[in-house]
């Protein structure tokens, strides 16, 4: 009997070979159990997964049980992550480097980025975190890399419009996206959020880089004209500093985050670093942002801004806008 094994299977199959720690492999088996057509032409596969399965959760793991380094892996920071890809001397690096204190490796000859180098950029007093990737081709993907496409909030995909094959390059970018079963798209999504054939949607932004080149502008039309309906496009310069700002804001706008100052009683409200919360988040989630124990503690707050009126008081889950100040009253 035909196994007759669907996309999102095989998508899960792709994340399991590309896995590079025994904690990858295992959430991928487990999807693949998971979706697997149930019938009996699947039953000698089922019980291979399961026995692969068995062997990884019964493998003893390191000294303090400590997992397995993914050279690719990132810990998150700001109020999301992006991380960028793009091909040999797509300005990918240089755009990182203009927007972060990141130490990238910005050089004239081709692969200078060997692993991943985080940074982190800002949209007002927002931090936003890059990720510079090591540039892959069609033919070359390092075993592992893919792993950090899947986790991001967003995919920054850098073309160089100043390189004859601009429209080779984001093709090519596409390609390795779609088969590797991750479908990039404008809206901002959950994290491991899917469509109904199981490929893996992810918020995906097109940037045009070296948008002072001479025949950039020409570049750039080209590629809204075959991908503007589909993906939001900027073009930027890294070296001008063109569109750095359109850009910061645009990955603010798609993160779907809120900043929220606070306000101690009786004081001026600190506006110099924010809580970043997600949108739609209340009072009670600014008060756990604070002090995990302010939620079961907290008895009144008041709030500037979206209140009717500033300094209005507030049930616990009234729901805040960007920019406002919550001043919160706890039990002692």
């Amino acid at each position: 009997m035909p196994a007759n094994l669907t996309p999102e299977y095989r998508n899960a199959e792709q994340a399991y070979r590309e896995a590079t720690t025994d904690e990858q492999r295992l959430a991928a088996l487990e999807r693949m159990l998971s979706v697997i057509p149930k019938h009996k032409g699947t039953d000698h596969l089922q019980g291979d997964i399961k026995r692969r399965i068995a062997k990884l959760r019964s493998r003893p793991t390191t000294r303090a049980g400590a997992r397995q380094r993914d050279p690719f892996h990132v810990e998150r920071g700001g109020a999301g992550q992006v991380v960028l890809m793009g091909l040999p001397n797509c300005g990918k690096s240089a755009l990182v480097a203009a927007l972060s204190n990141a130490k990238v490796a910005v050089t004239d000859y081709p692969f200078g980025t060997h692993g991943p180098v985080p940074g982190m950029a800002h949209h007002d007093d927002v931090p936003i975190q890059l990720v510079d990737m090591p540039p892959l081709t069609p033919e070359a993907v390092a075993p592992g890399m893919m792993g950090a496409y899947r986790t991001a909030d967003v995919i920054l995909l850098c073309v160089d419009l100043s390189a004859a094959d601009a429209l080779e390059q984001l093709d090519s970018c596409l390609g390795v996206l779609d088969s590797r079963g991750i479908a990039p798209v404008a809206r901002h999504v959950a994290r491991d959020e899917r469509d109904d054939e199981g490929r893996q949607l992810k918020t995906t932004l097109i940037v045009g880089a070296k948008a002072d080149a001479p025949d950039a502008a020409d570049a750039l039309d080209a590629l809204r004209e075959l991908y503007g309906d589909g993906l939001p496009m900027l073009a930027v310069s890294a070296e001008m500093g063109q569109g750095l700002d359109a850009l910061t804001a645009h990955l603010f706008d798609v993160l779907q985050v809120i900043r929220v100052y606070c306000k101690q009683p009786g004081k001026e409200p600190d506006l110099t670093v924010p809580f970043v919360l997600p949108r739609g988040s209340t009072v009670l989630d600014m008060a756990r942002a604070v002090h995990r124990e302010f939620p079961d503690r907290l008895k009144r707050a008041h709030v500037w801004g979206s209140a009717k009126f500033d300094g209005q008081q507030v049930h616990r889950d009234h729901v805040l806008a960007d920019r406002d100040i919550v001043e919160l009253h706890v039990t002692g």
